[in-house]
């Protein structure tokens, strides 16, 4: 094993992944604050929105208001995620100076995801791709269903590394390793990300781990014994997969930059202003954080250590 990094780059992606599955839409304002936030906080790369057809996704029909709307922080790296040509192309109109691209390793989960199948998929990228050189912009890549398909079950790791491989031959300078439905455990998800490394080497690659099944930051300590230091939280816990029944969230943020702090890898973020940034959006959305700091902070502000003492009081 490589051993653990002594720093690690989160990508937070709660302004796009995490609120494409919110029934619903909140205001253009909202999400600017969510994101200006965010970068207040230390992360040095948030994903603002996506680009693609507001027909699929409404949530993020403003996404040119978005990136217009935002307070960018000249450290930081503000990607939107593409599907297509004519996406990407509206992201250049708006703006954008980075890209993400997605594919599948699952077949069906592709054509239900995109209405594509795996092999349209990767067309669709190279078009993305051709255009991206043109305008000098960097592009990632997501690559989901790794550890689990909702429709074809397991995925072979080796499937994942030939898929990933190619997204490294186009141009894609970083790979994002998704387990879409929360289903990896620490074994499984250390022999794919050994696996997919023997394609593409760690650096360019990250982990994108849902907490489906409560294994996401058991399945990330696992990965970070191999060296991985790219990581994708969502603050508050938010997101889902809305082509995956019953996937619930990303890994919080909070919750991400807790462990890694208590591990000494340095993340340059301030925990403190996460977990706030998280109450903000989770009170917008009329939630409780999804996140286990986020909830003990939840309830510190809604219920005072004094409130609590007078009822256990009145309870004797």
């Amino acid at each position: 094993m490589k051993g653990f990094p002594k720093s690690v780059r989160v990508v937070e992606v709660s302004a796009r992944d995490g609120l494409q599955n919110e029934k619903q839409a909140l205001p253009t304002a909202v999400k600017i604050e969510l994101i200006d936030r965010l970068g207040e906080s230390g992360l040095s790369t948030i994903e603002v929105s996506s680009f693609v057809s507001p027909r699929w996704v409404p949530q993020l029909a403003d996404a040119a208001e978005v990136m217009a709307g935002i307070n960018k922080k000249p450290a930081v790296r503000y990607p939107v995620l593409v599907p297509n040509e004519k996406g990407m192309q509206r992201a250049i109109a708006a703006g954008a100076s980075e890209v993400a691209v997605f594919a599948a390793a699952s077949e069906t989960f592709s054509k239900k995801n995109s209405n594509a199948s795996i092999s349209e998929s990767l067309q669709r990228i190279e078009a993305v791709m051709s255009l991206a050189k043109e305008n000098g912009m960097p592009v990632r890549g997501y690559l989901s269903c790794v550890l689990g398909c909702p429709y074809e079950g397991d995925i072979g790791a080796a499937v994942v590394a030939e898929l990933a491989e190619r997204l490294a031959a186009m141009g894609c300078y970083e790979i994002s390793l998704g387990d879409t439905i929360g289903a990896g455990t620490p074994f499984g998800a250390q022999k794919m990300l050994t696996t997919v490394a023997e394609k593409v080497p760690m650096d360019e690659l990250a982990i994108h781990f849902h907490d489906t099944r409560g294994q996401a930051l058991a399945n990330i300590y696992a990965c970070l014994e191999l060296g991985v230091s790219v990581i994708d939280a969502s603050v508050a816990g938010l997101g889902g997969c809305p082509y995956a029944k019953g996937a619930s969230g990303n890994v919080a943020s909070e919750d991400l930059v807790y462990l890694l702090h208590g591990m000494a890898i340095e993340t340059g973020i301030d925990l403190d202003a996460l977990v706030d940034t998280g109450l903000y959006i989770c009170r917008r959305l009329d939630r409780i954080p999804g996140s286990r700091l986020g909830q003990i902070a939840w309830r510190k502000q809604d219920f005072p250590q004094e409130k609590i003492c007078k009822s256990a009081k009145q309870k004797q």
